[in-house]
């Protein structure tokens, strides 16, 4: 009866695999990736995701606000390596702000699935599987990655910027209740069908979009689970968050109490 149990228990396990393994060859994964200048990153984070990836159909957009330092020029390189189907260069003339950068990556995405993450690699490409594996399992719309659960965190922040950010997500917390422990963090996968609609109701377009997408996917009732992951800080170039992005945080977040 034990060995009986076993073979049955084994032969579930197999079932399971081979269950995920058919739903992740049915999908295709949409990365978009917005960038500028983040010319000595974006050819790491390319080949991390290639790396982590290997069994998956997925494309990555590289959506350019007309680097000066010659991001583009090695995105064309990387095109030469990896083929242009699989890299898409979807350049823009100038900064017009994160939330519509994603706008425009969309606009190209073919993928039943959309990946929005950082191009300075402190969205390690490592928890992309994990993504993956949580969405299929839970049938999730939405699974985003968090730095505020048990196995999540920051690295290379001063205790300040630590402090910043925590208290701006309880601060958010407190006043909209969003039901994920991460608002303000930008590594997600979507279902394109929901981004496409979470995305039509947002007017930010800075930093606060990313905070405003997930409340407005919250109160729409979409499934949202959470992966946590280890937030790095960037290794090369400088970060793109000044004063000016904390004050339209704090507009956005009176917007959101207000409107949502």
């Amino acid at each position: 009866m034990i060995e009986y149990s076993g073979c049955i228990r084994v032969w579930t396990i197999q079932l399971s695999r081979n269950s995920m393994e058919a739903k992740v060859e049915k999908n295709k994964y949409s990365i978009i990736v917005p960038t500028y200048n983040e010319r000595l990153n974006i050819a790491l984070i390319v080949y991390l995701i290639f790396k982590h990836l290997p069994n998956i159909n997925f494309e990555i957009i590289v959506v350019d606000d007309g680097s000066p330092d010659g991001t583009q020029e090695i995105v064309k390189q990387l095109q030469q390596v990896y083929g242009e189907d699989r890299i898409l260069l979807r350049p823009r003339p100038k900064k017009l702000g994160l939330g519509t950068a994603y706008m425009h990556g969309l606009k190209h995405a073919t993928g039943n699935f959309v990946v929005i993450m950082d191009a300075d690699l402190s969205h390690h490409p490592k928890y992309l599987p994990s993504f993956i594996k949580t969405q299929i399992e839970t049938g999730a719309s939405i699974v985003t990655g968090t730095r505020y659960v048990k196995g999540g965190g920051v690295h290379g922040w001063t205790l300040m910027r630590k402090l910043t950010s925590r208290g701006a997500n309880v601060l958010a917390h407190t006043c909209l209740w969003p039901g994920v422990s991460d608002l303000t963090g930008s590594f997600r996968l979507y279902k394109k069908s929901v981004l496409e609609d979470v995305i039509s109701s947002c007017v930010s377009k800075g930093y606060v979009f990313q905070m405003e997408m997930i409340v407005r996917a919250s109160r729409k009732g979409y499934h949202i689970e959470e992966v946590p992951i280890t937030f790095v800080d960037r290794v090369y170039g400088s970060s793109k968050l000044g004063g000016s992005e904390i004050v339209e945080y704090l507009k956005g977040l009176l917007y959101l109490l207000v409107t949502t």
